[in-house]
Protein backbone atom coordinates (compact mmCIF):
# COMPACT_ATOMS: atom_id res chain seq x y z
CA UNK A 1 0.00 0.00 0.00
CA UNK A 2 1.62 3.35 -1.17
CA UNK A 3 -0.06 5.79 1.01
CA UNK A 4 0.76 8.96 -0.23
CA UNK A 5 0.15 13.10 0.59
CA UNK A 6 -1.83 12.82 -2.57
CA UNK A 7 -4.01 9.84 -1.57
CA UNK A 8 -4.30 11.93 2.10
CA UNK A 9 -5.36 15.16 0.42
CA UNK A 10 -8.09 13.19 -2.29
CA UNK A 11 -9.82 11.26 0.96
CA UNK A 12 -9.55 14.55 2.68
CA UNK A 13 -12.13 15.67 0.19
CA UNK A 14 -14.51 12.94 1.56
CA UNK A 15 -15.36 15.03 4.81
CA UNK A 16 -18.93 12.75 5.93
CA UNK A 17 -17.83 9.75 5.17
CA UNK A 18 -16.72 6.67 8.24
CA UNK A 19 -12.99 5.59 8.57
CA UNK A 20 -14.64 2.08 6.55
CA UNK A 21 -15.72 4.14 3.38
CA UNK A 22 -12.42 5.94 3.33
CA UNK A 23 -10.40 3.27 3.63
CA UNK A 24 -12.04 1.33 0.94
CA UNK A 25 -11.04 4.26 -0.74
CA UNK A 26 -7.59 3.93 -0.28
CA UNK A 27 -7.32 0.67 -1.38
CA UNK A 28 -8.75 1.56 -4.72
CA UNK A 29 -6.22 4.74 -4.58
CA UNK A 30 -2.98 2.74 -2.84
CA UNK A 31 -3.34 -0.58 -5.47
CA UNK A 32 -1.33 -1.29 -8.36
CA UNK A 33 0.99 0.26 -10.52
CA UNK A 34 -0.76 3.87 -10.21
CA UNK A 35 -1.08 3.17 -5.94
CA UNK A 36 -0.17 6.46 -4.52
CA UNK A 37 -0.20 8.58 -7.66
CA UNK A 38 -4.39 9.71 -7.30
CA UNK A 39 -4.66 8.20 -11.05
CA UNK A 40 -6.55 5.19 -11.17
CA UNK A 41 -6.96 2.69 -14.23
CA UNK A 42 -10.06 0.61 -13.62
CA UNK A 43 -11.26 -2.93 -15.45
CA UNK A 44 -14.96 -3.13 -15.70
CA UNK A 45 -16.49 -6.09 -17.28
CA UNK A 46 -20.39 -5.69 -17.59
CA UNK A 47 -20.25 -5.93 -21.35
CA UNK A 48 -22.15 -9.20 -21.27
CA UNK A 49 -25.37 -8.18 -19.42
CA UNK A 50 -24.81 -4.89 -21.71
CA UNK A 51 -24.34 -6.41 -25.42
CA UNK A 52 -24.16 -10.02 -25.18
CA UNK A 53 -21.18 -12.87 -24.90
CA UNK A 54 -20.63 -13.07 -27.95
CA UNK A 55 -20.33 -9.52 -28.85
CA UNK A 56 -17.78 -9.09 -26.14
CA UNK A 57 -16.16 -11.91 -26.18
CA UNK A 58 -16.11 -13.85 -29.49
CA UNK A 59 -12.65 -11.98 -30.23
CA UNK A 60 -10.89 -13.44 -27.70
CA UNK A 61 -12.41 -16.64 -26.16
CA UNK A 62 -10.38 -16.48 -23.32
CA UNK A 63 -12.43 -13.74 -21.84
CA UNK A 64 -15.28 -15.87 -21.86
CA UNK A 65 -13.81 -17.42 -18.42
CA UNK A 66 -14.31 -14.62 -15.44
CA UNK A 67 -11.46 -15.36 -13.91
CA UNK A 68 -9.75 -14.01 -17.22
CA UNK A 69 -10.43 -10.85 -16.53
CA UNK A 70 -9.19 -11.20 -12.61
CA UNK A 71 -6.01 -11.88 -13.32
CA UNK A 72 -5.61 -9.72 -16.00
CA UNK A 73 -6.29 -6.50 -13.43
CA UNK A 74 -3.72 -8.05 -11.35
CA UNK A 75 -1.10 -8.81 -13.38
CA UNK A 76 -1.88 -5.62 -15.17
CA UNK A 77 -1.21 -3.80 -12.01
CA UNK A 78 -4.87 -1.75 -12.24
CA UNK A 79 -6.50 -0.41 -9.15
CA UNK A 80 -9.65 -1.93 -9.18
CA UNK A 81 -11.84 -4.52 -11.18
CA UNK A 82 -15.83 -3.80 -11.84
CA UNK A 83 -18.07 -6.52 -12.32
CA UNK A 84 -21.68 -8.02 -12.14
CA UNK A 85 -22.81 -10.54 -9.48
CA UNK A 86 -22.30 -13.53 -11.32
CA UNK A 87 -18.46 -13.16 -12.36
CA UNK A 88 -17.27 -11.51 -9.47
CA UNK A 89 -18.78 -14.81 -7.38
CA UNK A 90 -17.00 -16.83 -10.11
CA UNK A 91 -13.18 -15.82 -9.17
CA UNK A 92 -14.07 -14.49 -5.75
CA UNK A 93 -12.05 -17.22 -3.24
CA UNK A 94 -9.60 -17.58 -5.90
CA UNK A 95 -8.75 -13.87 -6.08
CA UNK A 96 -9.75 -12.65 -2.54
CA UNK A 97 -8.09 -9.74 -1.42
CA UNK A 98 -5.84 -9.45 -4.65
CA UNK A 99 -7.25 -6.37 -6.25
CA UNK A 100 -10.17 -4.25 -4.95
CA UNK A 101 -13.32 -4.73 -6.71
CA UNK A 102 -16.39 -2.92 -7.27
CA UNK A 103 -19.85 -4.91 -7.49
CA UNK A 104 -21.63 -3.44 -10.42
CA UNK A 105 -25.33 -3.37 -9.03
CA UNK A 106 -27.52 -2.80 -11.57
CA UNK A 107 -27.80 -3.69 -15.51
CA UNK A 108 -29.55 -3.48 -18.64
CA UNK A 109 -29.04 -6.02 -21.94
CA UNK A 110 -29.47 -4.90 -25.37
CA UNK A 111 -32.82 -5.83 -26.18
CA UNK A 112 -34.65 -3.32 -23.64
CA UNK A 113 -36.82 -0.32 -25.16
CA UNK A 114 -36.76 1.40 -22.09
CA UNK A 115 -33.84 3.74 -20.49
CA UNK A 116 -33.24 1.50 -17.55
CA UNK A 117 -31.25 -0.53 -15.68
CA UNK A 118 -32.67 -4.11 -13.44
CA UNK A 119 -30.61 -3.77 -9.81
CA UNK A 120 -29.06 -7.56 -10.03
CA UNK A 121 -26.61 -7.13 -6.94
CA UNK A 122 -27.12 -5.69 -3.44
CA UNK A 123 -25.23 -3.97 -0.98
CA UNK A 124 -25.31 -7.46 1.01
CA UNK A 125 -23.62 -8.78 -2.12
CA UNK A 126 -20.77 -6.21 -2.08
CA UNK A 127 -19.94 -7.62 1.47
CA UNK A 128 -19.96 -10.52 1.39
CA UNK A 129 -17.70 -10.46 -1.56
CA UNK A 130 -15.57 -8.05 0.30
CA UNK A 131 -15.63 -5.39 -2.45
CA UNK A 132 -14.58 -2.08 -1.69
CA UNK A 133 -17.08 -0.14 -3.68
CA UNK A 134 -20.63 -0.63 -5.39
CA UNK A 135 -21.11 0.77 -8.62
CA UNK A 136 -24.43 1.90 -10.29
CA UNK A 137 -25.64 3.61 -13.84
CA UNK A 138 -28.03 6.17 -14.16
CA UNK A 139 -29.30 8.20 -17.10
CA UNK A 140 -29.91 11.76 -17.05
CA UNK A 141 -32.19 12.79 -19.55
CA UNK A 142 -34.08 9.38 -19.47
CA UNK A 143 -37.54 9.50 -18.32
CA UNK A 144 -36.85 6.47 -15.07
CA UNK A 145 -33.93 8.93 -14.04
CA UNK A 146 -35.82 9.95 -11.05
CA UNK A 147 -36.32 6.53 -10.10
CA UNK A 148 -33.13 5.46 -10.66
CA UNK A 149 -31.69 8.76 -8.15
CA UNK A 150 -33.79 7.54 -5.64
CA UNK A 151 -32.66 3.81 -6.04
CA UNK A 152 -28.48 4.98 -5.72
CA UNK A 153 -29.84 7.23 -2.89
CA UNK A 154 -31.22 4.10 -0.58
CA UNK A 155 -28.34 1.66 -2.01
CA UNK A 156 -25.37 4.55 -1.45
CA UNK A 157 -26.89 5.40 2.11
CA UNK A 158 -26.69 2.03 2.94
CA UNK A 159 -23.31 0.96 1.24
CA UNK A 160 -21.84 4.08 3.12
CA UNK A 161 -23.42 2.99 6.25
CA UNK A 162 -21.18 -0.28 6.26
CA UNK A 163 -18.42 1.37 4.85
CA UNK A 164 -18.99 0.66 1.12
CA UNK A 165 -17.97 3.12 -1.66
CA UNK A 166 -20.41 4.44 -4.14
CA UNK A 167 -19.33 4.64 -8.09
CA UNK A 168 -21.92 6.09 -10.74
CA UNK A 169 -21.82 5.20 -13.93
CA UNK A 170 -23.42 8.54 -15.77
CA UNK A 171 -24.44 8.33 -18.72
CA UNK A 172 -27.06 10.81 -20.41
CA UNK A 173 -29.53 10.21 -22.72
CA UNK A 174 -33.22 10.31 -23.59
CA UNK A 175 -35.37 13.02 -22.99
CA UNK A 176 -34.69 16.32 -25.48
CA UNK A 177 -31.35 15.25 -25.50
CA UNK A 178 -30.14 14.16 -29.47
CA UNK A 179 -27.26 11.86 -30.03
CA UNK A 180 -24.70 14.05 -30.35
CA UNK A 181 -25.78 16.06 -27.27
CA UNK A 182 -25.05 12.51 -25.25
CA UNK A 183 -21.34 13.48 -25.66
CA UNK A 184 -21.86 17.23 -25.53
CA UNK A 185 -19.15 19.28 -23.79
CA UNK A 186 -22.54 20.87 -21.35
CA UNK A 187 -24.25 17.52 -21.07
CA UNK A 188 -21.48 15.34 -20.03
CA UNK A 189 -20.49 18.13 -17.16
CA UNK A 190 -24.37 18.41 -15.84
CA UNK A 191 -23.97 14.56 -15.84
CA UNK A 192 -21.12 14.44 -13.71
CA UNK A 193 -22.26 16.76 -11.41
CA UNK A 194 -25.54 14.93 -10.85
CA UNK A 195 -23.25 12.13 -10.19
CA UNK A 196 -21.18 14.50 -7.31
CA UNK A 197 -25.01 16.05 -6.28
CA UNK A 198 -26.48 12.10 -5.87
CA UNK A 199 -23.44 11.61 -3.42
CA UNK A 200 -20.75 9.47 -5.74
CA UNK A 201 -17.41 8.83 -4.30
CA UNK A 202 -16.40 8.27 -7.69
CA UNK A 203 -18.14 9.62 -10.81
CA UNK A 204 -17.63 7.76 -14.49
CA UNK A 205 -18.31 9.71 -17.59
CA UNK A 206 -17.88 9.69 -21.07
CA UNK A 207 -14.87 11.83 -22.88
CA UNK A 208 -17.18 14.76 -24.27
CA UNK A 209 -16.99 16.36 -27.73
CA UNK A 210 -17.02 20.41 -27.95
CA UNK A 211 -20.54 20.28 -28.77
CA UNK A 212 -22.87 22.42 -27.03
CA UNK A 213 -26.32 20.74 -26.82
CA UNK A 214 -28.66 23.10 -24.14
CA UNK A 215 -29.74 26.40 -25.80
CA UNK A 216 -29.52 27.93 -22.54
CA UNK A 217 -26.19 26.49 -21.86
CA UNK A 218 -24.61 28.32 -24.99
CA UNK A 219 -23.98 31.29 -23.81
CA UNK A 220 -22.11 30.25 -20.47
CA UNK A 221 -19.68 28.59 -22.99
CA UNK A 222 -19.29 30.89 -25.44
CA UNK A 223 -15.62 32.87 -26.22
CA UNK A 224 -13.89 29.49 -25.13
CA UNK A 225 -11.99 27.42 -27.45
CA UNK A 226 -13.42 23.84 -26.67
CA UNK A 227 -11.40 22.25 -28.99
CA UNK A 228 -8.60 21.16 -26.71
CA UNK A 229 -9.68 17.67 -25.16
CA UNK A 230 -7.90 17.89 -22.11
CA UNK A 231 -9.58 21.29 -21.66
CA UNK A 232 -12.88 19.72 -21.81
CA UNK A 233 -12.31 17.23 -19.30
CA UNK A 234 -10.59 19.88 -17.17
CA UNK A 235 -14.22 21.64 -17.04
CA UNK A 236 -15.92 18.33 -16.36
CA UNK A 237 -13.61 17.71 -13.32
CA UNK A 238 -14.41 21.25 -12.79
CA UNK A 239 -18.43 20.38 -12.69
CA UNK A 240 -17.65 17.32 -10.05
CA UNK A 241 -16.71 20.23 -7.05
CA UNK A 242 -13.85 21.59 -8.51
CA UNK A 243 -12.27 18.49 -8.04
CA UNK A 244 -12.91 17.38 -5.14
CA UNK A 245 -14.38 14.20 -6.06
CA UNK A 246 -12.42 11.55 -8.46
CA UNK A 247 -13.64 11.27 -12.15
CA UNK A 248 -12.46 8.48 -14.31
CA UNK A 249 -13.52 8.63 -17.86
CA UNK A 250 -15.16 5.67 -20.13
CA UNK A 251 -12.98 4.20 -22.92
CA UNK A 252 -15.93 3.69 -24.83
CA UNK A 253 -16.01 1.43 -28.11
CA UNK A 254 -13.43 -0.63 -29.81
CA UNK A 255 -10.51 2.18 -30.81
CA UNK A 256 -7.36 2.00 -32.21
CA UNK A 257 -4.42 2.00 -29.66
CA UNK A 258 -2.68 5.34 -30.40
CA UNK A 259 -6.80 6.60 -30.23
CA UNK A 260 -6.51 5.17 -26.16
CA UNK A 261 -3.40 6.40 -25.84
CA UNK A 262 -4.27 10.13 -26.74
CA UNK A 263 -7.27 9.50 -24.45
CA UNK A 264 -5.36 9.05 -21.45
CA UNK A 265 -3.04 12.07 -22.01
CA UNK A 266 -5.94 14.44 -22.20
CA UNK A 267 -7.55 12.86 -18.92
CA UNK A 268 -4.32 13.61 -17.41
CA UNK A 269 -3.26 17.13 -18.46
CA UNK A 270 -7.04 17.48 -17.88
CA UNK A 271 -7.01 16.63 -14.19
CA UNK A 272 -9.04 14.14 -14.71
CA UNK A 273 -8.12 10.86 -12.52
CA UNK A 274 -7.52 7.93 -15.17
CA UNK A 275 -9.61 5.50 -17.32
CA UNK A 276 -12.40 2.96 -16.37
CA UNK A 277 -11.10 0.88 -19.62
CA UNK A 278 -12.34 -2.33 -20.70
CA UNK A 279 -13.68 -3.55 -24.42
CA UNK A 280 -9.83 -1.63 -25.66
CA UNK A 281 -8.38 -3.65 -23.23
CA UNK A 282 -10.08 -7.02 -23.26
CA UNK A 283 -11.39 -7.85 -26.52
CA UNK A 284 -7.53 -7.35 -27.56
CA UNK A 285 -5.40 -11.03 -26.95
CA UNK A 286 -3.56 -10.99 -23.32
CA UNK A 287 -0.07 -9.91 -24.05
CA UNK A 288 -1.65 -7.03 -26.13
CA UNK A 289 -3.77 -5.82 -23.64
CA UNK A 290 -1.00 -6.21 -20.82
CA UNK A 291 1.64 -3.80 -23.07
CA UNK A 292 -1.52 -1.41 -23.94
CA UNK A 293 -2.20 -1.15 -20.15
CA UNK A 294 1.00 -0.61 -19.20
CA UNK A 295 2.17 2.08 -21.66
CA UNK A 296 -1.22 3.56 -20.38
CA UNK A 297 0.12 3.53 -16.31
CA UNK A 298 3.52 5.31 -17.76
CA UNK A 299 1.05 7.64 -19.50
CA UNK A 300 -0.49 8.37 -16.38
CA UNK A 301 2.86 9.13 -14.80
CA UNK A 302 3.73 11.29 -16.94
CA UNK A 303 6.31 8.89 -18.30
CA UNK A 304 5.01 9.24 -21.64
Amino acid sequence: MTFTPTVKKILDYYESDNPGTKANLARILTQGKLGGTGKLIILPVDQGFEHGPARSFAVNPPAYDPHYHYQLAIDAGLSAYAAPLGPLEAGAATFAGQIPTILKVNSSNSWATSIDQAVTGTVDDALRLGCAAIGFTIYPGADQIFDQLEEIREMSAEAKAVGIATVIWSYPRGGNISKAGELALDVGAYAAHIAALAGAHIIKVKLPTDHIEQKEAKPAYEGKDWSSQAERVRHVVQASFNGRRIVVFSGGAAKGADAVYQDARDIRDGGGNGSIIGRNTFQRPREEALAMLDKLVRIYKGEE
